[in-house]
């Protein structure tokens, strides 16, 4: 079986490296942008990515004005998106499945959550 390919996006390189260093060791393939303007660029080429994780909560651009520009691009309509966020309260499932996220996990990071999410992908 091939590796998963992740996008992690996140304005704070401690969450990249705790999630990469924890997905790396469960045989995910990762790959990181700080920043959601970043990550359209990325995105916006032919490398492969089987799903995004993006962090709701950045400057420029959140995850909620990303996920739809995200879906916008021809090659990524279908590409899994799971929002992560540090907001929990009632509705913000909703308001990031709303945006176009197809999962949803809060911070600080349930693993074995994540994992069995992503293996949805």
């Amino acid at each position: 079986m091939d590796k998963k390919r992740l996008l992690i996006i996140d304005d704070d390189s401690r969450n990249i490296f705790a999630l990469e260093n924890t997905l790396r060791a469960k045989s995910f393939d990762c790959m990181s942008c700080l920043s959601a303007e970043e990550a359209l660029k990325l995105l916006g080429t032919d490398v492969h990515i089987d799903a995004v994780l993006i962090d709701m909560m950045m400057p420029d651009m959140d995850g909620y004005d990303a996920i739809p520009l995200i879906k916008e691009i021809p090659s990524r309509e279908s590409t899994f998106v799971i929002a992560v966020t540090a907001q929990a309260m009632t509705g913000d499932k909703e308001k990031c499945l709303e945006a176009g996220a197809d999962a949803y996990i809060s911070k600080p990071v349930d693993v074995d959550k994540l994992l069995q999410t992503l293996r949805e992908i």
